[in-house]
């Protein structure tokens, strides 16, 4: 089954894969892209019935000292426990797929964008939520690149960083899932250009 009114795209790709730059050019080019880490962080904002259920369950170690949650934390947690991930994504996942469900009605009439990191591992879920796809675009680098990159961004150990990478499905296993491959390890123009002609082939 298909949204009737338009093409849904998904784009995903690993941890510090580029895809939030893949996505940021999709923006400046007029297309509507639904996030779903910032529905993600909005959801997880101070009083937010989902704020309030992951409270419940990991306690309030996770807090900052403005009693909003301390994603870095929290992160650490889940991170070093596949269960504990696992069980966070059973809490919050409920709610960010009914967002990116209603957003999707509100806005598809032409072609829309799904910014996914975990698409293909909760793929199946979100399909019982009633969220389709015409084609996957999977943006991708070298998993050694991907550990230097979060290393550098999200100042980790080495150790830190390959346990955020190994916690999602590899890359060559969703290169084998994808609708398309894009590269991203050149310059922004050389990216602009590869969507210029994914885009030319969704018309």
């Amino acid at each position: 089954m298909k949204h009737t009114n338009c093409k849904v795209i998904g784009v995903t790709g690993g941890i510090a894969t580029g895809k939030s730059t893949f996505t940021k050019q999709l923006k400046n080019m007029g297309y509507k892209v639904i996030d779903a880490d910032l529905i993600a962080r909005n959801l997880m904002k101070k009083d937010n019935i989902s704020y309030k259920k992951v409270i419940e369950y990991f306690g309030e170690k996770i807090l900052g000292d403005d009693g909003e949650v301390d994603r870095k934390a929290l992160g650490s947690i889940v991170f070093s426990n596949p269960k504990l991930l696992k069980d966070l994504n059973s809490i919050t996942h409920p709610f960010i797929f009914k967002e990116m469900k209603r957003q999707i009605e509100k806005n598809c009439d032409d072609i829309i964008f799904l910014d996914i990191p975990l698409l293909f591992e909760e793929y199946n879920e979100m399909l019982g939520y009633g969220i389709y796809f015409d084609e996957i675009w999977l943006v991708f680098v070298d998993r050694n690149t991907q550990i230097d990159r979060v290393m550098k961004r999200d100042s980790l150990t080495k150790e830190e960083a390959i346990k955020r990478v190994d916690s999602q499905m590899s890359i060559e296993s969703k290169k084998k899932k994808a609708s398309k491959v894009i590269y991203n390890l050149e310059s922004i123009d050389k990216l602009k250009v590869k969507i210029e002609l994914l885009l030319k082939d969704l018309s």
